[in-house]
């Protein structure tokens, strides 16, 4: 038997300690999820979406549990991971809409009748990251159960701990064995026997562009489905004629939200040049004013880093001839902490310009006009996410248009709504998740025709 210590990334301490799944058990438990996707598929609409509000009422009676339970696991705000378990449970009474309004269509034809059907696919499986467990497990599972397929779902090594609650909840809540299962363990074990076993027809991962294209490779053998939701390295354009107080105050929870370890962290803010030292005069107090601490504590906006050695990582970025502007605060003692950093870079091809970071350190580099911003703002392989700040709804349409990524807020930093398609341009992934259409990329359409002559 292997195991795995779970540390809370605050204190350094273990907190559980997890058995791994292992490939025989990865087996089974997709065979479970083979012969219950027979039965699922047959429970009446109106009984599925019951059972999925059932599940939501659950997950809502234990909110406050999951939400400690993440911050021992993975050091989130006590505020962020409230917000994160009761958008599982805001996911799952909106999936519980899905399946007595999954409609197929009737297309005119000569000599008969012709109509499609919604069927789902049968076993799905689910490789969700460490940054943020429980929302992203729910973006896969709502609409993938509420469509009518099983789930087999993976949460990352280091933060397995509300995953596997939320698969005791879902059998409280009264769905049949087998039809979601939540197997902790290494993904090079569980993940890759997603990827390979045929009888899970689709794999939908969030994680590294890395990752994510040996996942596509391995579906690719059997012309396995996937989501792919990648890296990101969004761009906080701001202009001359925004409300700089505006821009200057939120920036900063645009990148150093979850402690900058979000891939749809705006981790390069471009400016104007006309207001560009106007703007990093504001910013630098909202910067230094960010409370960085003990995640428990209701009044902290950042806490620390999942591990020491994502901590090294992040910290490389910061290479010695890098020129820091300015840092936020970081506790003493134990902790993966680290502050929040600005730089500005010397050159277009420093990694902190190019790669993603994933931690509380943004760039700040200068424009000239709309071209020049949107220029710099697609000058990535990445294509997820982004702000822009204008008064001119004209320009922020037009930048809108122009700027290569998936979802835009315009005077905002706001990513992500249930009820809204989430997903990235380029190497940010592949596909959509969330929105009305969500439950289709967990389906197949079946055309019938029916001759009458």
């Amino acid at each position: 038997m292997t195991t795995a210590n779970v540390v809370n990334p605050a204190t350094e301490q273990v907190v559980a300690t997890i058995e791994a799944t292992t490939e025989a058990q990865t087996d089974a438990a997709i065979e479970r999820a083979h012969r219950a996707a027979v039965r699922w598929r047959e429970v009446a609409p109106g009984d599925r979406a019951r059972l999925l509000r059932r599940f939501a009422d659950v997950v809502d009676a234990n909110l406050e549990q999951l939400a400690q339970l993440e911050v021992a696991n993975s050091g989130h705000t006590i505020g962020n991971a409230r917000w994160e378990a009761g958008n599982v449970r805001d996911v799952l009474h909106y999936c519980a809409g899905i399946p007595e309004r999954l409609l197929g269509s009737q297309i005119p034809v000569a000599g008969g009748v012709n109509i499609t059907f919604q069927e789902p696919l049968g076993v799905v499986g689910i490789i969700v990251p460490w940054n943020f467990p429980m929302p992203i497990a729910a973006w896969g599972f709502g609409p993938a159960l509420a469509a009518g397929n099983t789930v087999v779902l993976k949460p990352a090594e280091l933060t397995p701990m509300t995953a596997i609650r939320l698969g005791e909840l879902a059998l409280e809540a009264g769905l049949p064995e087998g039809v979601f299962q939540v197997l902790p363990g290494k993904g090079t074990v569980v993940g890759q026997r997603f990827v390979t076993h045929p009888a899970v027809r689709k794999v939908v991962f969030t994680g590294s562009t890395e990752v994510g294209k040996q996942i596509m490779v391995g579906c690719a053998q059997q012309v396995k489905r996937v989501t792919l939701e990648l890296g990101g390295k969004s761009a906080n354009i701001v202009f001359a004629d925004a409300d700089l107080e505006r821009a200057a105050a939120t920036a900063p929870y645009g990148v150093f939200d979850n402690a900058g370890q979000d891939c749809c962290a705006r981790s390069r803010i471009l400016v104007q040049r006309s207001v560009f030292d106007r703007f990093m005069e504001l910013l630098e107090p909202a910067v230094r004013g960010v409370r960085v601490g003990d995640p428990a504590d209701e009044t902290t906006e950042m806490g620390p880093l999942i591990s020491a050695a994502h901590r090294e990582r992040v910290a490389a970025f910061v290479e010695p001839s890098t020129k820091v502007a300015f840092t936020g605060e970081r506790p003493d003692g134990p902790g993966f902490w680290y502050p929040p950093t600005v730089v500005l870079p010397g050159a277009p091809t420093d990694r902190v310009l190019t790669e993603e970071v994933f931690g509380p350190v943004v760039a700040v580099v200068s424009f000239e006009d709309e071209a020049d911003a949107l220029r710099i703002a697609n000058a990535t392989e990445y294509g997820l996410s982004g702000s822009i700040w204008t008064n001119d709804v004209g320009r922020a349409l037009r930048v809108s248009r122009g700027v290569e990524a998936g979802n835009l807020s315009v005077n905002s930093h706001s990513s992500v709504r249930y009820w809204t398609p989430f997903g990235g341009f380029k190497q940010s992934g592949l596909g959509r998740e969330l929105g009305p259409d969500a439950a289709l990329a967990f389906t197949e359409t079946k055309n019938v025709f029916i001759a009458t002559t």
